[in-house]
């Protein structure tokens, strides 16, 4: 992991494409900005992990009604 210390005001910058700002900081929060191309996901952390388990169980229920139609089709 790399980490880096921002001001107010100041950057990084990741590959060619993507910068993140530093906007405000505030107390103990900090506010980002993000520019990206549009075909790169930009998620919080915790809706990542939420679309990531919600993927998941969509491919079980692929999986377990692929297996019920195959055991339909035996009988």
């Amino acid at each position: 992991m790399l980490i880096l210390s921002r001001k107010k005001g100041e950057a990084i910058q990741i590959g060619p494409d993507i910068e993140i700002s530093i906007t405000a900081i505030q107390g103990d929060q900090v506010k980002i900005g993000i520019n990206a191309p549009k075909n790169v996901e930009v998620h919080r952390k915790e809706v990542w992990v939420e679309i990531q388990n919600e993927n998941t169980a969509a491919l079980k229920g692929v999986s377990d009604l692929s297996s019920i139609l195959k055991n339909a089709k035996k009988h």
